[in-house]
């Protein structure tokens, strides 16, 4: 009886941290977003309120949302990182 409910309760907790990978996701990318300077975002000739905006209304349709959210985080925020170190686009 105890090792059924402990099984279940594990699979309770594997099945709810796999569910929330994609909040998780949106989340990390509107944090990391936030949190990146506006003249780094100028440099990057990328907007700010446009990505944050993206990434918040996003999440409100996992599937639409985790594709932004691994768009950013993939081809984005590296850009806009690097901006932030001084290297400029090459276009």
């Amino acid at each position: 009886m105890v090792a059924a409910s402990l099984t279940s309760l594990v699979w309770a907790i594997l099945v709810t941290a796999f569910l929330a990978l994609p909040l998780a996701l949106s989340l990390w990318a509107l944090l990391d977003a936030a949190r990146r300077p506006q003249w780094a975002w100028a440099l990057a000739e990328r907007r700010q309120v446009v990505w944050m905006a993206s990434i918040l209304f996003g999440a409100l349709l996992v599937p639409v949302g985790l594709a932004i959210s691994l768009w950013y985080l993939v081809r984005i925020r590296p850009e806009v990182a690097a901006a932030e170190r001084g290297e400029l686009p090459s276009r």
